[in-house]
């Protein structure tokens, strides 16, 4: 059964900390994604991103990260799973969510990294806030 830790952190997070967590002596590969705030706005406001601000169901997107986690690991033979999710106000280049994967081969380590990502961004009730020197405005669900 492989190491599977998700969550959502009010804190910033640690990405050294956190892929060392997933570092499994076992596995050969480990995938690894960590999304930061960019200056650029999704929204397609003009003005730059100075800070993003997440908001979370914290039930539901708790067992939702688990379960994607979960379902992972057994598609993919994932020895560890680290996922966490940002929750609160966070700075440009700051990171908001981690992916660690661990697998025996570095495909499969890529492969469940990426789907992990990926069915975060569509599945888990996160909600993302760009906050601008002059406004903010709410990006589509699964930001």
């Amino acid at each position: 059964m492989a190491y599977i830790r998700t969550g959502l952190s009010e804190s910033a997070l640690d990405p050294g900390a956190l892929i060392a967590e997933a570092t499994d002596p076992a596995c050969g590969g480990l995938g690894v994604f960590v999304g930061t705030v960019r200056r650029s706005a999704t929204s397609g406001a003009s003005a730059e991103v100075e800070a993003l601000e997440y908001e979370a169901h914290p039930e539901l997107a708790a067992q939702a990260l688990e379960g994607i986690a979960r379902a992972a690991a057994d598609k993919w033979r994932l020895g560890r799973v680290v996922a966490i999710h940002r929750t609160g106000r966070c700075g440009l280049a700051e990171p908001t969510v981690l992916v660690a994967c661990a697998a025996p081969h570095r495909a499969e380590a890529l492969d469940a990294c990426r789907w992990i990502i990926d069915t975060i961004k569509t599945e888990v009730p996160i909600w993302k806030k760009e906050l601008y020197a002059d406004g903010s405005a709410w990006i589509g669900a699964g930001s």
